[in-house]
Formats: structure tokens, C-alpha cells, sequence
């Protein structure tokens, strides 16, 4: 009798051993998973290329919702602004670049990045098209405004007026894409050139999509900073970003997948 119960509570003992491993095991998984993904707070800073303004802006709304103890502080501009800026010691957590050269300036700052949007360039002008603006051609002989050659939106100007083989001379160079467009809808220039994106849902201006468009294509990056102040709260939003969700907003403002 003594030898059959000690062997009964030496399986009562296995069996207990397991099942405590089993729910330790079962609580490492998806409890870890969901404290890094589901539960973040505190404030998360966004450093985005000036044309993901509208995304982002719909984008950290969605965001919040999931995670309401979170404020996400989004900063807009050129992108190679914003490298300048973080390079100099700016505080970030994410960064996302309109194309892959500007990222690669900040790639001492940055973890790896992956690549979530893509996007081209049309010929914006004023509402009714006062100059008659019709190719790129044109632009050569009108009043016509370009991001600076040093913003990926003046890096991709160059690529399309290159392979159209045209010559502007700009009235103005802005350091963002916003600029430009600001411009164009106020009348004070005839045309710009402008990401698709930047003319969704605008009754003030009109795009025209030139034939060369599809061969000058941006591929827009984003990464967190490796030394982000809300690490946690970065690679949700990063995942975010990537996500179905993400996928979705930005491709309701005219983002082509990456």
C-alpha cells in the first residue's frame, strides 16, 4: 500500500508541476504580446513627411482610440527638415520619411525601417485651370513652384521633369510639399508639382497626371528611434502603421501600398 501511494503522490505532484508550467507558459505568450501592443501610454512623438499629414492625422485618431491613456504628438515637415532636426538632438520616438535616401541619412538614429506607402507625382494647378496647364511641358512656360532639390518631393520633381526631358525654372523652391500646394491654391503660381495624395478631396486645385508618373515612384519608410522615450508605445505604432488598419486610412488618402 505504501509503495502505491507514494507513487500516487509522485503523479499528483508531475501532474500539478505541469499544469502550473502550462499556465506560466500560456501567460508569457500573449500577455507579454499584449502589454507591448495592446496597453501603451504616456505621449509618443511622430516625426512624418509633410505629405503624410492628413494620413497621420486620421491615423493617431484611430490609434488613441485603441490606446486612450496615449497622446500622440505628430510634427510635420520636409523630411530632410525633420532628419536635421533629429540628427541635432530633436526628441523623437518614430520617423517617417517620404522616400528611402532621406531615411538613410538618419539611419544612426534609427532601427530598421519598413517600408509602409507609396506615392507619385501629379501636376497641380488652381481651380479651373486659369493657364492652361495641360502637360509638363507646359510648366516650362508658366508660373510654376517646385519643392527644394534637397526634400524627396524636389528629389522626385527633378527625377520626372528629367525623363520628360523638360526644364523649368522655378518661381519659387518650397522645403515641403505643403508649401507648394498652399501656393498653387492661392493663384500665386500656375502649376506645382505635388504628390497625388496632396489633392485628394481639394475643390481648390486640380491634378493633372502626367505620362512619365508611373516611372518616378516614392517608397515611404518609417521606423522608431533607437533612443525613443516611449519605446513601447513607437513599435505599436510602427505595427500600426503596417497593420490592415493602417493599410486601409492610408489608402483612403491615395497612398499606394509599399
Amino acid at each position: 500500500m505504501r509503495t502505491v501511494t507514494r507513487r500516487a503522490r509522485v503523479v499528483v505532484v508531475v501532474a500539478a508541476l505541469l499544469a502550473l508550467s502550462g499556465c506560466a507558459s500560456s501567460a508569457s505568450g500573449p500577455t507579454a504580446a499584449g502589454e507591448t501592443e495592446g496597453n501603451v501610454t504616456g505621449e509618443l512623438t511622430v516625426y512624418a513627411a509633410a505629405s503624410l499629414q492628413g494620413a497621420f492625422d486620421s491615423m493617431a485618431d484611430a490609434f488613441v482610440a485603441e490606446h486612450p491613456d496615449l497622446t500622440v504628438v505628430p510634427v510635420y515637415d520636409g523630411s530632410s527638415t525633420l532628419v536635421t532636426q533629429l540628427l541635432a538632438g530633436a526628441p523623437a520616438d518614430v520617423f517617417a520619411s517620404a522616400d528611402e535616401a532621406t531615411m538613410q541619412k538618419a539611419t544612426e538614429l534609427t532601427g530598421d525601417p519598413d517600408l509602409f506607402a507609396t506615392n507619385t507625382l501629379v501636376i497641380a494647378v488652381p481651380a479651373g485651370n486659369p493657364a492652361g496647364v495641360e502637360t509638363l511641358d507646359d510648366l516650362a512656360d508658366a508660373v510654376t513652384v517646385l519643392c527644394a532639390p534637397e526634400v524627396p518631393c524636389g528629389a522626385a520633381s527633378a527625377a520626372l521633369l528629367g525623363e520628360a526631358g523638360v526644364a523649368v525654372d522655378p518661381a519659387s523652391v518650397e522645403q515641403n510639399v505643403t508649401a507648394v500646394l498652399t501656393k498653387v491654391a492661392a493663384g500665386e503660381a500656375d502649376a506645382g508639382l505635388v504628390y497625388a495624395t496632396d489633392v485628394v478631396g481639394r475643390d481648390d486645385v486640380e491634378a493633372i497626371v502626367p505620362d512619365e508618373a508611373a516611372d518616378v515612384v516614392n517608397r515611404y519608410p518609417v521606423a522608431t528611434l533607437r533612443d525613443a522615450e516611449n519605446p513601447d508605445a513607437a513599435a505599436a505604432f510602427v505595427a500600426f502603421v503596417l497593420s490592415d488598419a493602417g493599410q486601409e486610412i492610408l489608402a483612403d488618402f491615395g497612398f499606394g501600398a509599399p
